[in-house]
């Protein structure tokens, strides 16, 4: 059985301590990073490679299209498939989305879904149907989904319930404190979250409090552990035209 050490962090477009920033992800050493708030203006690409480069992870997908959200990943992990999504916008408001990403570990399968939700109920609930509908076509049966990120809603919220369709709250499940994400400095909201698919058992989750974190973003990063099913055996895989491989099994 293998374990998948997952990071979800918004970073705030890596405007606190930069340093600080790498130390904190460095220490954690994720598998895989879920990152929000990643910059996106002047040298977006650079910055998010550069960030990468500094926590000892590579990039995997994500930046502008995506709504800010990054996925990175450790040299341990193999990229099946990635996808950068931008959700329907409304006026005055943000321009929303999820990097998604097919992986494996150990020969496990799984996907990651990364996003950063809205301010408000309503396109919160909207953003994740889209979310769930496009998830449903491009993530293989046998690859269980995780969805997390900053949610900007707290537990029992119609958003909350809404991501508990995608699979448990890890946190709720084995997370030991109260796991207040936010803010960094005088934590007092849980507005940072993973779901994950049945298939996939948490083992701990933990949110991180230390010197660094105080100074490197507003938001305290979100750590869970999962202990991947066992890597099954591809059968039947589908592809198209152009040979990419469709929905189904991950070989």
């Amino acid at each position: 059985m293998t374990t998948l050490r997952l990071l979800s962090y918004n970073v705030r477009s890596m405007r606190d301590d930069v340093d600080a920033l790498a130390r904190v992800m460095r220490e954690i050493a994720p598998d895989v990073a879920i990152i929000q708030e990643a910059p996106r203006f002047l040298r977006w690409r650079s910055q998010c490679a550069a960030l990468a480069r500094r926590a000892g992870l590579v990039g995997v997908t994500g930046g502008r299209a995506s709504g800010a959200n990054l996925i990175l990943s450790s040299l341990a992990v193999e990229v099946r498939a990635t996808h950068e999504l931008g959700f329907s916008t409304d006026k005055k408001l943000h321009h929303r989305g999820a990097a998604i990403a097919v992986l494996k570990l150990a020969g496990s399968p799984f996907a990651v879904a990364g996003t950063h939700l809205d301010l408000i109920e309503a396109p919160r609930l909207r953003h994740l149907d889209e979310l769930a509908t496009f998830a449903e076509g491009f993530v293989p049966e046998n690859a269980p989904l995780i969805v997390g990120g900053d949610l900007n809603a707290v537990p029992g919220s119609a958003t909350w319930q809404r991501l508990l369709a995608f699979g448990a709250d890890a946190f709720a499940a084995v997370g030991t404190g109260d796991g207040f994400t936010y803010s960094s400095a005088d934590p007092v909201r849980r507005i940072d979250g993973v779901f994950a698919d049945p298939r996939l058992q948490p083992l701990k989750a933990e949110t991180i409090d230390t010197a660094d974190v105080r100074i490197a973003s507003d938001h305290r990063p979100l750590v869970v552990e999962f202990l991947l099913p066992d890597a099954e055996l591809s059968t039947g895989n589908r592809v198209d035209a152009q040979g990419v491989q469709l929905p189904g099994q991950v070989e």
